[in-house]
């Protein structure tokens, strides 16, 4: 079955204890567009602050203030002896996302990626904040997130990441990030980005207060935008991990639950290339389980560069791997690595 399904027939397949036919069904797809190849980059995440006004349930990372213990916030100084130590590997792409932070305002993200764009070769692109990040320039700034968006991709931001979506539900998000921008205004950033050709991923937090039917909504409005503008690279499932948050009663989803959610992902959107098994998230062995339900990107090598996870109890505690142990998850379940850049060009070796 390789087609365009509907709503209920998402909920079928999800309902469906039959995983060898979810794994085929994800797999034909997922080698229809990207035959045995597995994508992953060389890369490192700047996370310039977790200080955040906002106080999203499900976030371990999150700090509100200085004084708490594990809160930092980098100046633009500090982010630039940063790029010094980590980019050392011949990186491709630096991930930039942290907080929403009380006290910075515009410039200070305009300020900070210019002094990325300084340091780093320009071979190396700039994946820089998250649509709840860019919607609090737009109120810290007066201006659109169009006006936004020009502003960052003149300083150096070549794409946007896909955090802040969480789940799309809006009563979901009154419980678990009800000061958070809402649904529709994270696909209005989106929209406005893919509108100047930027490209951006999408993301959906999972395993925790949401069922199976808000996820398929979620997947749905997804694939609505992209038939619209095509500019979805890559779709991230995050699973939710309950470690130091106010929602860790919930506990985890089942690797059958998180298995199911990665096939019914790549049979659903359909028009997006890329879904992305972030390993710091999943931990390497699940991200290696996932390749065989439809996942063909597994990130990067990430240099220990990352807290987001690890804070919320990844058993990934200091995220990094070779471009060795890549190829290594990939070929184990019978795929080939190929390196990429942020656009999904292949990169000899």
């Amino acid at each position: 079955m390789i087609h365009r399904i509907g709503f209920d027939e998402a909920m079928e397949l999800y309902e469906s204890k039959d995983l060898n036919y979810l794994s085929k069904l994800a797999t034909d797809i997922r080698e229809a567009k990207n035959g045995k190849k597995v994508f992953y980059n060389r890369n490192f995440h700047i996370e310039p602050s977790n200080i955040c006004v906002h106080r999203c349930k499900f976030c371990s990372y999150r700090r509100n203030d200085a004084s708490q213990p594990g809160a930092w916030s980098m100046e633009i100084d500090e982010v630039r002896e940063y790029c010094r130590e980590k980019f050392k590997n011949g990186e491709t792409e630096v991930h930039i996302v942290g907080s929403v932070h009380p006290d910075r305002d515009f410039n200070y993200y305009l300020e900070l990626v210019e002094a990325v764009r300084e340091e780093l070769p320009k071979s190396v692109s700039i994946k820089a904040y998250s649509a709840v990040e860019i919607d609090d320039m737009t109120k810290s700034s007066g201006l659109t997130p169009t006006e936004v968006l020009k502003a960052l991709k003149e300083k150096g931001v070549d794409l946007l990441p896909g955090g802040g979506a969480e789940i799309f539900n809006p009563e979901i998000r009154k419980i678990i990030c009800p000061d958070k921008s809402d649904a529709k205004r994270w696909l209005e950033i989106h929209k406005a980005a893919h509108q100047l050709g930027m490209r951006t991923n999408a993301t959906m937090l999972f395993g925790h207060m949401e069922t199976r039917k808000d996820r398929i909504e979620h997947l749905m409005a997804l694939r609505e935008l992209q038939d619209e503008t095509n500019g979805f690279d890559a779709f991230i499932p995050l699973l939710f991990k309950a470690a130091n948050n106010t929602l860790s009663h919930l506990g985890e989803a089942s690797i059958i639950e998180t298995l199911k959610t990665f096939a019914i992902t790549r049979i659903v959107l359909d028009n997006i290339p890329h879904i992305k098994s972030y390993w710091p998230m999943l931990g390497k062995d699940l991200c290696q389980l996932s390749l065989l339900y439809g996942a063909d990107d597994i990130d990067g090598t990430i240099n220990d560069s990352t807290k987001i996870y690890s804070m919320a109890g990844s058993k990934e505690g200091n995220p990094q791997m070779t471009s060795s142990d890549l190829e290594r998850i990939a070929s184990e379940a019978g795929y080939v690595a190929v390196e990429r850049d942020s656009f999904y060009n292949e990169l000899s070796k």
